[in-house]
């Protein structure tokens, strides 16, 4: 039987029923007075055949509403694991050790600076050491002590640690060249440096970026801004992977609204432990706001479609399942929200369906 003739003939069947139910058809027949009348769209099985079916049903559950707030935005570098290193004294770069695309970590070094004023000061805090040490139990031991910490102070703003410091006075020798170091371990994403360039001070040299966290920069609609709360989860989709989802959190709410388009800037916190996700990146969001309703769930087995409406089926006694037309509303984690056609604590069919609608189907072209 082609399907226009398949849909006609289950109209007619559907429209007898009907008639049925108004009492409009004629007296059963004897014959078919003993059968069960049950309503259209129930169907009965024996439970050798629940058991065949693999049929499991499951409670209609009342859970907190969700809300889905959807925005769109672009990847940037988390600012919090960014770095910019300029030269902290003038002289000339020896060499340069970390070029752009390089993975560094904190504390390698990735450039040497010859510089005639680090060598000044080495020489200086040198010499005040030793007179440290000759004047100790002297009555100027403090002013001694108080020229070597003024000259130890000077090396902070260079960058040099209290262990390198530490073995100059041990070694007693100078270090010909100031070693810039990385402040954390990141990808350098830029350099500017050269060898043999002779540098001032403030000169920029690398941009160090830690990709391993990012932010996503989302613009969020005045409309949705009642149900978007800090701290909220957020699921993130880029163009570069379709299908995959990404999670991150809502960790900042701007204070300003953009006049022309009505958003405010929401920055999601997103880990990116892979490197796969790139700064710069489109990405589409959907914000997870909790209600203060509550609704009622399904799993997303249950449903079925049955001319071009959504159906489950009820369990309405030991092995007897009934159609029931639904309407449903957001979906999450592989449940979905009825919003019309269940009542909490109702049993539906979520293991089974499919079965279940071919034999009804299978029993309406039998009558």
């Amino acid at each position: 039987m082609n399907m226009p003739k398949l849909k006609n003939h289950i109209g007619l069947i559907l429209a007898a029923v009907l008639l049925a139910a108004c009492g409009k058809s004629s007296a059963p027949r004897p014959e078919e007075a003993a059968k069960d009348e049950s309503p259209a769209g129930t169907v009965q099985l024996t439970p050798a055949a629940v058991a065949a079916g693999g049929i499991a049903v499951e409670p209609v559950r009342s859970m907190p509403a969700v809300r889905r707030i959807a925005a769109s935005g672009e990847l940037a570098f988390n600012s919090r694991r960014l770095a910019h290193l300029s030269s902290r004294v003038a002289g000339r770069l020896e060499h340069v050790l970390a070029f752009k695309g390089d993975r560094v970590s904190q504390g390698q070094i990735l450039a040497e600076l010859y510089s005639p004023d680090y060598l000044a000061l080495q020489a200086e805090f040198l010499q005040a050491a030793e007179r440290a040490a000759r004047l100790r139990g002297d009555p100027e031991e403090a002013s001694a002590a108080a020229f070597l910490e003024a000259a130890r102070r000077k090396f902070v703003p260079l960058g040099v640690s209290a262990s390198d410091l530490a073995q100059l006075a041990a070694t007693r020798t100078v270090r010909p060249f100031l070693a810039v170091r990385a402040p954390l371990t990141a990808t350098v994403i830029e350099t500017n440096a050269v060898e043999g360039d002779r540098v001032e001070l403030e000169t920029e040299m690398f941009k160090l970026a830690d990709l391993s966290s990012l932010w996503a920069e989302l613009r969020i609609f005045e409309k949705d801004l009642s149900a978007t709360r800090l701290g909220m989860d957020v699921l993130l989709r880029t163009q570069a992977y379709p299908g995959e989802e990404f999670r991150g959190r809502l960790v900042l709410l701007g204070d300003v609204m953009e006049d022309k388009t009505r958003t405010i800037e929401g920055r999601v916190e997103i880990a990116n432990p892979s490197g796969r996700l790139k700064p710069g990146m489109y990405v589409e969001g959907v914000l997870s706001a909790t209600e203060s309703r509550a609704a009622l769930v399904v799993s997303e087995a249950a449903l079925q479609e049955y001319q071009n409406k959504t159906i489950v089926f009820v369990q309405a006694g030991p092995g007897k399942y009934l159609l029931r037309l639904v309407e449903t509303g957001g979906r999450r984690n592989g449940l979905v929200e009825i919003v019309r056609g269940l009542a909490e604590g109702e049993r539906v069919v979520t293991a089974g369906s499919f079965l279940l609608k071919s034999e009804m189907l299978k029993n309406s072209l039998g009558d």
